[in-house]
Parts: C-alpha cells; structure tokens; sequence
C-alpha cells in the first residue's frame, strides 16, 4: 500500500502543478470592434501586492498594444476598462487508508479485520478571480468581458506566470469577430 502512495505522490504533485487560470470571454455581437483604437482605465484591478498588481494591468496594457490599441486619456477614449479581483479561501480534503480493515459479508460488518487505519489532511488554498470589461465610453454599454480564475500561487514567479497565462489566454481570440486592426 505505501508503495502505491509513493508511486502516486509525484503524479498527484505533477496533475496540481499543471492547472492554470479557467478563462472565459463574452462581447456583444452587434458591436464592431475594427471602430474601437483607443482606451483608459476606469478602474484598475485592486490586489494586496501592488508589484503583482502592475504585472497585471502590464500584461494587459501590453497585450491590448498587441491588438493595435493605444491608451489614451478618457476625453480621447473609445473603451472605458473596469478591472476587478476577488479572493476566496477554499479547502480540500485529503483521506488516505491503510491496512485490510475487510468488513466482511455478515450482517452488520458480521466477520473480519478490523486492523486499518484512516487519516485525513486538510488543504487550504486561496483562489482568485480576475474580471475585466469593457464599456463604449459614447453609449456607456459593456461590450466585452474576460474572467480568469484559478488557484493562487505560493512563489512570486508562479504568480507572475500564472498573472501572464491568464491574460494572454484572455485576449487570444481578441477582438471578436475578426483580425485585429493596426
């Protein structure tokens, strides 16, 4: 039994180490995106770390800049940007058997060992949630959306990969409904 633990350990290691951001967008298909050059940031994401922070709206700043868009001040603007995070503690359990602990066929249990044992570990983690959208500053309507979310790093290097994932995954298929305009 231990050397089934052993040998599942470094999978299980493996399998928690490769989960990245969940991404998703949405936008309004009546808008046309090839009419939108310029923006500003309304509101800018809030985290605790201000370093992380930076990174965050960098990455975003940059990839918009990819897409041919430049930021301008707000009187000048075709997009208004609103960032929001949040952060949720979640737990999961860990339960691990060990020893026969065979029950048996009787009523009630009826017959067998009873020599096993159990232990459980709880695991607490932090889970954050990017949300980003977008208005048309001349009609004051939301015309797109992303939302990343995913499990907190504990390293300054996992987060500023995770932060760069998630954001590059956001505005992959960025703007709708055609190439981007330079």
């Amino acid at each position: 039994m231990k050397r089934i633990v052993v040998l599942l350990a470094p999978i299980l290691l493996l399998a928690a180490c490769a989960t990245r951001p969940t991404v998703h967008t949405d936008y309004n298909p009546a808008v046309a995106f090839s009419g939108y050059h310029t923006y500003f940031w309304r509101q800018q994401p809030q985290l605790n770390n201000p370093l992380v922070q930076q990174r965050l709206i960098a990455a975003i700043d940059e990839q918009l800049r990819a897409k041919g868009w430049t930021q301008v001040p707000e009187a000048q603007a075709d997009i208004a940007l609103v960032g929001n995070v949040a952060t949720r503690q979640e737990q999961s359990l860990d339960t691990f058997y060990g020893g026969p602990d065979w029950g048996g066929w009787g009523w009630r249990g009826g017959w067998g060992f009873g020599a096993g044992y159990r232990s459980a570990r709880t695991h607490t983690f932090t889970v954050g949630t990017l949300v980003l959208d977008m208005f048309d500053t001349r009609t004051k309507q939301a015309v797109w959306r992303g939302t990343a979310e995913g499990t907190v790093p504990n390293t300054p290097e996992k987060t500023n990969a995770a932060v760069q994932s998630a954001v590059t995954r956001m505005f992959a298929k960025f703007p709708p409904g055609g190439a981007p305009m330079r």
